[in-house]
């Protein structure tokens, strides 16, 4: 039989990817979206493959949904968090409440209900500022925003239960994942979506720190792998591709594919306080292709050219308000 599986956060960005990954794998899915009063399932609301998944809504703040949608549950890919940066700076106690009181409801829901494996999705953003690169698991925590703290924390708590409770806990830690879908408070929806609306002055922050982008599915594949490798337990794991690029180059290569000329201007409003400022993410992935093998299947331009392919039909692009600075 397949294993039963469950995403949280399956509404969002990489969590629908993910939910949508796994069934092709032939996982049976259990995908949990944020209850709403429209009763609507985010980016799975369209998705091909919404009939061959169990869709439910709830909240992971709730220690009592927690032990509901964890029964029958092989593995639980923990996805559900806020994540945007800036946000952070305005609301830190929904990130606490999120990020670190989330996970723990989920660790122990998923202890209750015996559950084999925990995947506790991190972020490369804990690194902060590379002190030295390319970035290893060892390399130390900077909390430089509420967010990468509030992650550092639902990483440690996740932890704690593997040393604790030798619960089996993998904490995977993706770097800069992009693609179909993304939220406009990440930078390359920004850049594709003013310029995709035919926007002659695009507005962005600093365009000189660099990260290391990796295509949607590559994440998932990732994080599919990591689940399935027994030596992966107790560890953290970076997910990404060795490879750096600047805001500034991500904003000349859409340019090219998209064959537009515009002019790239400073918006102070999207100017991050200088100390939370991260200016390079760059990964070691060596530790993920000696446990599971793993390797990028997309390159840089071939995920970019997916993502513009994307944002190009007007469907898609009208969930996007490229006008409006979102935080």
């Amino acid at each position: 039989m397949s294993k039963k599986v469950l995403v949280t956060g399956a509404d969002g960005f990489i969590g629908s990817h993910l939910a949508e990954f796994l069934v092709q794998k032939g996982y049976q899915v259990r995908a949990l979206t944020i209850y709403n009063s429209q009763n609507s399932w985010g980016w799975l609301e369209n998705s091909t493959f919404k009939g061959d998944m169990e869709i439910v809504s709830g909240d992971i703040r709730d220690p009592f949904l927690c032990q509901t949608i964890t029964q029958n549950i092989d593995t639980v890919f923990n996805l559900a968090a806020l994540i945007a940066i800036p946000y952070s700076y305005i609301a830190p106690q929904s990130y606490i409440e999120t990020n670190i009181s989330g996970t723990m409801n989920m660790l122990q829901a998923s202890i209750l209900n015996k559950v084999s494996r925990f995947i506790q999705t991190s972020t490369s953003e804990v690194y902060g500022t590379a002190q030295y690169v390319p970035i290893d698991e060892k390399h130390p925590l900077q909390p430089q925003s509420p967010y990468s703290a509030s992650k550092i924390g639902s990483d440690a708590i996740a932890m704690s239960y593997y040393n604790s409770f030798k619960f089996p806990v993998t904490i995977a830690r993706p770097f800069n994942t992009f693609g179909p879908r993304q939220s406009a408070r990440a930078v390359i929806p920004t850049i594709i979506s003013q310029l995709a609306s035919g926007m002659e002055k695009i507005k962005l922050g600093d365009v000189k720190p660099t990260r290391d982008f990796n295509y949607v599915l590559d994440t998932c594949l990732g994080l599919q792998l990591l689940s399935e490798s027994g030596n992966a337990v107790g560890q953290t794991v970076n997910i990404g591709s060795n490879r750096e690029h600047s805001v500034a180059d991500v904003f000349n290569i859409c340019q090219k594919i998209l064959g537009t000329k515009a002019e790239m201007i400073t918006d102070q409003e999207r100017i991050r306080p200088e100390k939370s400022e991260v200016y390079r993410l760059v990964c070691d992935n060596t530790l993920v292709n000696q446990l599971t093998g793993f390797k990028p299947q997309y390159s840089f331009e071939q995920g970019l050219a997916e993502t513009i392919k994307w944002f190009s039909h007007a469907e898609n692009l009208k969930h996007y308000k490229p006008n409006i600075y979102n935080v």
